[in-house]
């Protein structure tokens, strides 16, 4: 009987032991090592949840931080590359040597479900922490070593909030300590010893407009009707920070191919006929120089295409990252276009699906801190106008477009409504700035020279068409 007794003693103890280790999960912990060692581009799926502090094996914290510290820098982490960084910081044998990095590399389950992994890690660690939180909760409450309860019950949730994923660290900021780092800046801003706080894009009108140029973690929207020229604004701009700022500009290419975009950029620099850029049997003698120059200086510019189609925000936001962390700051992100986007669920109503758009680019021009523009159509009522400038209104299929965006800007070509004009209008363009949140909207003038699709200042010589047709527009109302 007693033996009887011994036996439930000691199986209860086990158990009770038993549900006393931490939560934890060795499997998951080992199969996220391993697959960022096999495949460094699973690091943009697991780089913004995870900390080496998340892990619960001390050897998987330090091979963490390894790894991290490494693709941060651009470089390969493998297993021979995280054992030298591990051996240059002295903690190699603390993980068991070549030897264990090796076991954890072939430990990877399925490697595209490396996220998953990394979110069962994350859970654990949470787990963890509120394990803890709540013994020094109780340890509290029992010892209030003279606090009031309400104090026991303020430092209590203190310490659970700090424990969720939104709770990290403090970003609120004093108006006391804001205003004075603002009048800082504004001074040196006066002194000329600040560095701008803005890109521009090339085109001084526009940006008089926008005080100065594009800001980081700001959405340009840029809407127009088919035809108008919103891709080559966008490319202009694009081309024009990389070229003459020295800044890193990906572009999400989904309607043109690579190859066309770089047509396109090769016509801009050269002043070649795109034709004959397309079409190199068309190419005359003289044109060689020109060509070969702009490839040189294009060689020169850290612009980068992607052209993959039907992106959702998560796979366009996990692009976006890898671009930044593999080039350094980005100077701008171009998205082109809205409507060739889809949501992450394919089934919820297209009004959904782009609001989920607009947002989720908005959430990462702050992440990244760069200006993305984000290209977009405009109703096909606005050519039953008699003023086709569009307004925010005609911003198809959401208002989230119109709500999310810092800036709105709407491209019009006049002489490609009306090809009936005088030639005077075939290179005007009418921009305007519909929406600025912080600046004032208004019209701009440009040149647009659609032999190379390009954006240029419209010519100070050179008067703005003034022709009947414009008067007619101008005088019931319409700026064009």
């Amino acid at each position: 009987m007693n033996d009887r007794v011994n036996d439930d003693y000691l199986q209860l103890s086990s158990d009770i032991a038993q549900l006393r280790i931490p939560p934890h999960s060795i499997e998951s912990e080992s199969s996220v090592l391993g697959g960022l060692m096999m495949d460094n581009g699973a690091w943009d799926r697991v780089g913004d949840m995870l900390a080496d502090t998340d892990f619960y094996r001390a050897e998987h914290k330090i091979v963490f931080a390894a790894i991290s510290t490494l693709i941060n820098a651009s470089k390969p982490a493998d297993v021979v590359t995280v054992f030298a960084e591990l051996q240059k910081s002295g903690k190699a044998d603390d993980v068991g040597g070549l030897g264990y990095l090796n076991t954890l590399a072939q430990f990877v389950p399925v490697a595209g479900n490396v996220r998953r992994y990394a979110e069962v890690v994350r859970e654990r660690a949470i787990l963890r922490k509120l394990i803890s939180a709540a013994d020094e909760i109780a340890t509290t409450a029992f010892n209030t070593q003279g606090k009031g309860v309400d104090a026991v019950l303020d430092a209590a949730m203190a310490k659970v909030m700090q424990i969720s994923p939104d709770g990290h660290g403090d970003d609120w900021e004093s108006m006391s300590d804001g205003v004075v780092q603002m009048l800082d800046r504004i001074t040196d801003q006066a002194a000329g010893e600040a560095p701008p706080d803005f890109t521009p894009t090339g085109l001084v009108d526009l940006d008089k407009r926008l005080d100065g140029g594009m800001r980081a973690g700001e959405l340009y929207v840029i809407g127009a009707r088919p035809g108008m020229g919103k891709s080559a604004l966008a490319l202009s701009i694009g081309v024009h920070v990389g070229l003459h700022e020295g800044l890193n500009v990906g572009m999400f290419s989904m309607e043109m191919p690579k190859a066309q975009v770089m047509n396109r950029a090769m016509s801009m620099l050269s002043h070649i006929h795109l034709s004959r850029i397309k079409r190199g049997e068309r190419l005359k003698d003289y044109d060689w120089p020109a060509l070969t120059s702009a490839v040189e200086k294009l060689r020169q510019v850290n612009f980068h295409v992607s052209d993959k189609s039907g992106l959702n925000i998560n796979q366009l936001r996990t692009r976006a990252r890898a671009l930044r962390r593999r080039h350094g700051k980005l100077g701008c992100l171009i998205v082109d276009y809205l409507g060739l986007m889809d949501g992450t669920d394919p089934k919820m109503p297209r009004v959904y699906q782009l609001e989920e758009v607009t947002k989720g680019l908005k959430s990462l021009a702050k992440e990244l801190q760069c200006p993305i523009l984000l290209l977009a159509q405009v109703n096909r009522k606005v050519e039953e106008r008699p003023d086709q400038m569009p307004i925010l209104a005609d911003l198809r299929d959401s208002g989230s477009i119109e709500q999310d965006a810092d800036v709105v800007i709407f491209v019009h070509r006049p002489y490609k409504a009306k090809p009936d004009l005088a030639d005077e209008w075939k290179y005007y363009a009418k921009v305007q700035v519909a929406k600025s949140r912080d600046g004032e909207p208004g019209f701009v003038d440009l040149m647009y020279v659609g032999e190379n699709t390009q954006f240029l200042n419209w010519p100070e010589e050179t008067p703005i068409p003034t022709s009947q047709v414009r008067v007619a527009r101008a005088s019931k109302g319409g700026d064009l």
